[in-house]
């Protein structure tokens, strides 16, 4: 996936018997702090608090933080996890004491650096609720989008472009909803920041573009076929930005949450993850800050499937075998990197967790970008990634490489798909998504990386995605 631009490298509510969020009440709010709790003040940080998954055990949870001298910065009933912010250096010690510390599973740290957003600010809105909704003619770049061909919506637009019915989230840096080939897509109303400490921010245009990535994942997407620029997989769809990187390029836990559970309240039927979690590219199941993360990320993603979602995702840029891991040089990227060695139980997020369509990238030439991450059972399929024109902000377009221009392509497909079976879930798209994929060999020039068969290989999954399938309703 290619990262959005950073200074150092490229990358509902409480409602009858179910509490879907809670939010912090006030700014900055202080809560007293028992005596055996009481420490010198550290560096302000964001922590996940897993406990059971019901309002009950969530609210026990908020009072156990607040004991341990920290912020409730968003309960998730839903899902058992609770996000809070606390400049106690003991906190996770803290809040496993007292009169509801067994109520916790397990807490971790969501980055190794201090808060770079402050302290927590009230939030636009306290609930997750979602709101009752409401043969083609070339765009004139429409010649240099190679990529549509080879994944053959060009000939499934002669079919369908998509349903206004489907809503793909961009869960991205934002999106330019000003764009003119985005505007006539766009959805607003369901559209949110999560940047402020990974609570839901509903402000009018808090949603949009910081940097160009994500407004050029969103016109891969679903760019409006109106005689304007490019066209999308799936022109007809709408579209919602989901902001989940901040100013720095980071994708802190606590965003990443935010965004699925925000994407499955508002009821979107696909969303696209051009991104890998920070500060780690692999989060390793521990018995500490990673460990609890994973839980907390894993709860967050199966909760979104349940609701309806498929959730898309770029696999990467490392050029690394997911299958076979060893190290990792990178993280954690906040702070100090430090060369660690990992195993497979170390995951890349949200891409490796389970039901995620993880999406590998491929050249105009039909073989694995340079760039792109790969594993034998761990890409589902593959898509264009290399040489992607699409939009950026400010009515521009521009050609950008990546895993990250791979995914939105399946993400359109998937739409596609959904709008010609509404009747499906993300099983049911999931399973026809690799199905119905064009098989690809690995390379005629023998390449030991690239493990398997001509039906699923390490290079490419089950296949480079197919959108004229996607569309055919007898299928």
């Amino acid at each position: 996936m290619s990262r959005p631009s950073r200074p150092r490298r490229l990358t509902a509510g409480l409602a009858s018997a179910a509490l879907a969020l809670t939010a912090i009440s006030a700014a900055g709010a202080a809560y007293a702090v028992p005596a055996a709790s009481q420490a010198e003040p550290g560096p302000l940080m964001n922590y996940v608090v897993n406990t059971k998954a019901s309002p009950g055990h969530v609210r026990k949870v908020e009072k156990a933080v607040e004991a341990a001298g920290g912020t409730v910065l968003v309960g998730y009933a839903q899902i058992g996890v609770v996000v809070a912010q606390s400049t106690n250096p003991d906190f996770k010690a803290a809040v496993r004491s007292g009169k509801y510390g067994r109520e916790v599973q397990s807490v971790g740290a969501t980055r190794t650096a201090p808060v770079s957003e402050g302290p927590a600010t009230a939030p636009a809105s306290k609930s997750m609720a979602a709101d009752s909704a409401d043969a083609p003619a070339p765009d004139p770049l429409e010649g240099q989008q190679w990529d549509l061909g080879q994944i053959k919506a060009d000939q499934a637009h002669k079919i369908s472009e998509g349903s206004r019915r489907v809503l793909v989230g961009i869960n991205d840096s934002g999106v330019d909803d000003a764009h003119p080939d985005l505007a006539p897509n766009f959805d607003a109303k369901n559209s949110v920041s999560c940047i402020k400490n990974g609570v839901a921010d509903r402000t009018v245009g808090a949603w949009r573009a910081t940097g160009a990535h994500g407004t050029h994942v969103a016109g891969t997407v679903a760019a409006a076929r109106n005689g304007v620029g490019i066209v999308g997989v799936a022109p007809n769809v709408r579209i919602a930005s989901v902001k989940v990187v901040n100013s720095d390029g980071f994708i802190y836990p606590e965003y990443a949450i935010c965004g699925f559970i925000w994407s499955a309240e508002r009821h979107m039927d696909v969303t696209n993850h051009s991104y890998f979690i920070d500060p780690f590219e692999y989060w390793c199941k521990d018995g500490g800050d990673q460990g609890a993360v994973q839980e907390a990320v894993s709860r967050a993603v199966a909760y979104s499937t349940k609701r309806g979602v498929l959730a898309v995702a770029a696999a990467g840029n490392s050029n690394y075998d997911l299958a076979n891991k060893t190290v990792d040089n990178g993280s954690p990227n906040d702070s100090t990197p430090v060369s660690r060695q990992i195993n497979n139980n170390c995951l890349n997020m949200p891409t490796e967790l389970p039901h995620v369509v993880t999406v590998a990238s491929t050249t105009q030439a039909g073989v694995k970008s340079g760039f792109s991450n790969f594993g034998l059972n761990k890409i589902d399929v593959a898509a264009p990634g290399s040489n992607i024109l699409s939009t950026i902000p400010n009515n521009g377009y521009a050609s950008f490489n990546g895993t990250s221009m791979a995914s939105p392509h399946v993400a359109g497909v998937a739409a596609l798909m959904k709008s010609a079976h509404p009747s499906w879930g993300p099983p049911q798209l999931e399973a026809a998504l690799r199905k119905q994929a064009t098989d690809t060999a690995c390379p005629t020039t023998p390449d030991a990386r690239c493990t398997g068969t001509t039906k699923n290989n390490a290079f490419f999954g089950e296949g480079i995605a197919d959108a004229l399938d996607a569309v055919k309703r007898g299928w």
